[in-house]
């Protein structure tokens, strides 16, 4: 019965670590395991024993052992259905009960005309009853209606779409001119209205941070901000930006880059779930960081970064490594290493320790190299991570044999090991 509920819902794409993608501007609500999602009626069908996920925009489910995903589209959900509370319902898992439109083609409506009527139905296994706050949590998030304000932003009539159609319509909230000013005209008027422009990102920049209620209410327009500064510099038109003292545009762009999770994971939204879903979300996160620093990254690295990207929602120290540990129950991308020095890392599970000794070795056989050897921060040039990372991956290597040290009066320098290439039984022997 798999194509009955295909022809009907959504599908979702997943992450690699097994979360389910977002909308742009969708934020996560509250999480619950251990549910069915029921059909009624003569279309019936049932999803069991799923992770449903309430989120601003839709009303997602996961099938964790079979790694699918689906969604019902909250504009298509017309009544939320009062919890009976009988004599019966005490001996049953707790349930809660929605109307929901379909449109023409048979799928759940998104938006638009409704044309056939379902009622879909959350069972709960394993609760007592219907997890507390949910159904006024859901309630609100239909009242709030955020996905018709997300198309609103991007119907034609709203403005061009995109990143800077976006920032234009919330940021730059300018009148149209309607007759020509001959102030605004040629490459003067342009640099005027660029001056113009970013005298009012200016003052939203200090607005925002004026206090802490007052960046709370400006973040939307601070991540739109964010994402068109981080276009302008990828395809080159920023280039003011060393003047202005910033730094260069490869920073910037690290910078922007790693600017902000639109909906990190929390205590009050994942509850039980939180460690594990957030073990998931920074499985996520890491993977570009780890592209930038050879495949390695130390923990305290990951933990700021991490942090600085959540925002408000920080998160300790101990949550961090917890999150990393739970890495070898679950089917992500990377994993937590621990060097014989106790320091612990996390290391992309493509990158070999093979394939990393063989590039130690090659570098210690080349040049200069082959008589001076090399030092941790000449390694870290060569491997891209930082230096300390690197000094690990030396130590390792000579724990392999494939290197020997030399602690003089340069430092702690490696080289080739070529005492493994002796025979101990000819090396008497004259030849």
């Amino acid at each position: 019965m798999e194509g009955a509920w295909t022809r009907i819902m959504h599908s979702v794409q997943l992450t690699s670590s097994g979360r389910m993608h977002l909308q742009q501007g969708e934020v996560e609500c509250q999480l619950v395991d251990a549910v069915d999602l029921d059909c009624e009626g003569g279309a019936g069908w049932t999803l069991k024993t799923g992770l449903l996920t309430l989120t601003t925009h839709r009303l997602l489910w996961l099938d964790e052992k079979g790694k699918k995903a689906w969604a019902v589209p909250l504009g298509a959900v017309g009544q939320l259905y009062a919890v009976k509370k009988s004599i019966k319902s005490m001996f049953a898992a707790p349930r809660m009960r929605f109307q929901a439109w379909t449109q023409r083609d048979g799928k759940l409506a998104t938006h638009g005309q409704r044309v056939t009527e379902l009622v879909l139905t959350l069972v709960f296994r394993g609760q007592s009853g219907v997890p507390d706050g949910f159904v006024q949590r859901f309630a609100e998030v239909l009242q709030a209606k955020a996905w018709q304000q997300k198309r609103l932003e991007e119907s034609p009539s709203g403005g061009h779409k995109g990143a800077g159609s976006s920032l234009e319509t919330s940021v730059h909230k300018r009148p149209t001119v309607s007759t020509l000013n001959p102030a605004m005209a040629g490459v003067s008027g342009i640099l005027r209205k660029e001056q113009e422009q970013w005298e009012e990102t200016d003052k939203n920049l200090h607005d925002a941070f004026q206090d802490l209620n007052g960046l709370m209410s400006k973040a939307k327009e601070m991540v739109i901000l964010a994402e068109k500064m981080r276009v302008r510099l990828l395809t080159g038109q920023a280039s003011t930006v060393e003047e202005e003292g910033v730094g260069t545009n490869q920073e910037m762009q690290d910078w922007m880059l790693s600017v902000g999770i639109t909906s990190p994971v929390t205590k009050e939204s994942a509850g039980a779930l939180y460690h594990q879903q957030l073990s998931r979300q920074l499985a996520d996160f890491v993977r570009e960081p780890l592209k930038r620093s050879g495949g390695m990254l130390a923990m305290v690295d990951a933990y700021c970064l991490f942090n600085r990207a959540r925002g408000t929602e920080l998160i300790s120290p101990e949550d961090l490594l917890q999150a990393c540990t739970i890495w070898q129950t679950l089917d992500v991308p990377v994993r937590l290493r621990k060097f014989d020095s106790g320091v612990m890392v996390i290391q992309s599970k493509s990158q070999s320790d093979d394939e990393v000794f063989l590039r130690l070795t090659m570098l210690v056989s080349n040049g200069e190299a082959e008589k001076l050897g090399i030092s941790a921060a000449e390694a870290a040039r060569a491997l891209g991570m930082a230096p300390a990372l690197a000094r690990e991956q030396l130590l390792a290597a000579e724990g392999q044999g494939l290197l020997c040290r030399d602690d003089g009066v340069d430092g702690l320098r490696f080289f080739s090991n070529f005492f493994k290439d002796i025979n101990a039984s000819t090396i008497f022997q004259e030849s």
